[in-house]
């Protein structure tokens, strides 16, 4: 524990209310297997997922400073089950909100990068939105090229200094130096959406995946996932019944379709951390919001049980392989004998995750789009 004791001051324990305002835990749920920072700091050493709250919200134009939301929600997951005991959590509490919104940043940063260099996954509850753009900082601090994934109803370019949850991620992709090896957008609805910024980032080669495409099949996500070092929620990409703590859109994702996003984000053996940003709770009726983001973390812990199950690519025996001729290439197709996922060979020595759909496409003798993005980056 010694090696966490220098990020203790940039932290405020665990608070659910007034003492003895909660029930006591029952055996097996979180909040009594979960190591929390509410009476010491938690010994991190054999801990596979640590949490920890950021209320900031100066970034997002909202008319409060701080946001109560990571303890709304952490009251909701701690009632959760826990039923993976092989998966061991961490509770940091919640970065103390500094004197400017610079100062808040800064101690997050801090502690999220030290989390990230002991290879911790990391669960962010937020805050506004533009905290993303602190999220990615704390891989540029170890200048770690990253794939970074954002779900959201809107993509966030716009030139609004005021609001910097409308505009972070115009600073995120022109930092320089710049370590974002490629960016994915998920389930983003094109009546909020300048045709103008699609266009730009599809020059940069960048793929964008709209909402009514990502619900015909949700599996098509599952490869983004698994290729992505962090992910970013903002909660307004959820359907306002589902999430009323947010108000931004009747329509988006179900929340049935968020646990799936998330629990493919746990399975991914390549990412390390996710932050859901963007709760309101003035706003929430009956801790609805709370509840559905309690669950999504509750599947991305799933996910995370699954992820260590499955083989590294170099063992091949735990593979099935495909050999399979398409526009006169030649490539292999690897599918997991033990979670039934695929692999896409894109050269000699590289593969990249995929579909089952992405074989079938290559079966029939036509380019996955898949495989042709990644060539056309390459």
């Amino acid at each position: 524990m010694s090696d966490y004791l220098h990020i203790q001051d940039f932290l405020s324990p665990v608070h659910f209310g007034e003492p003895g305002s909660m029930e006591p835990f029952k055996d097996q749920q979180i909040g009594k297997v979960i190591d929390a920072n509410d009476h010491y700091f938690p010994d991190l050493e054999e801990a596979d997922i640590v949490l920890v709250g950021i209320g900031e919200e100066r970034g997002g134009g909202h008319q409060r400073d701080h946001s109560e939301g990571p303890d709304r929600v952490r009251a909701q997951l701690y009632r959760l089950y826990h039923w993976h005991k092989d998966i061991r959590l961490a509770d940091l509490g919640n970065i103390r909100q500094g004197a400017t919104l610079q100062d808040t940043c800064a101690a997050a940063k801090t502690v999220l990068t030290e989390l990230l260099r002991a290879e911790k996954t990391v669960v962010i509850l937020g805050g506004s939105h533009d905290l993303t753009h602190v999220q990615y900082q704390s891989y540029a601090a170890r200048q770690r090229l990253v794939e970074v994934t954002v779900v959201d109803s809107l993509i966030d370019l716009e030139d609004n200094p005021a609001d910097k949850s409308r505009s972070f991620l115009m600073d995120m992709l022109t930092d320089q130096p710049n370590y974002i090896r490629h960016y994915n957008h998920i389930g983003f609805q094109s009546y909020y959406i300048h045709p103008r910024i699609l266009e730009t980032l599809d020059k940069l080669r960048f793929d964008c995946y709209r909402l009514g495409r990502v619900r015909e099949n949700m599996d098509e996500t599952e490869p983004v996932m698994r290729n992505s070092d962090m992910l970013s929620m903002d909660i307004s990409a959820l359907k306002y019944t589902d999430a009323p703590g947010c108000s931004d859109s009747p329509n988006g994702f179900t929340g049935d379709e968020a646990c799936m996003l998330t629990r493919y984000a746990g399975m991914s053996s390549q990412l390390s951390s996710i932050g859901i940003y963007e709760y309101q709770p003035d706003k929430d009726r009956e801790n609805l919001t709370a509840k559905q983001i309690a669950q999504m973390i509750w599947y991305f812990i799933d996910g995370k049980a699954l992820r260590k199950k499955e083989a590294g690519i170099t063992e091949r025996e735990s593979f099935l392989e495909y050999h399979v001729a398409f526009t006169e290439l030649d490539t292999i197709f690897l599918k997991s004998k033990k979670t039934g996922r695929w692999w896409m060979q894109v050269q000699k020595d590289q593969f990249i995750p995929c579909s089952y759909k992405d074989y079938l496409t290559a079966s029939s003798n036509e380019i996955p789009e898949r495989w042709m993005r990644v060539h056309e980056r390459i």
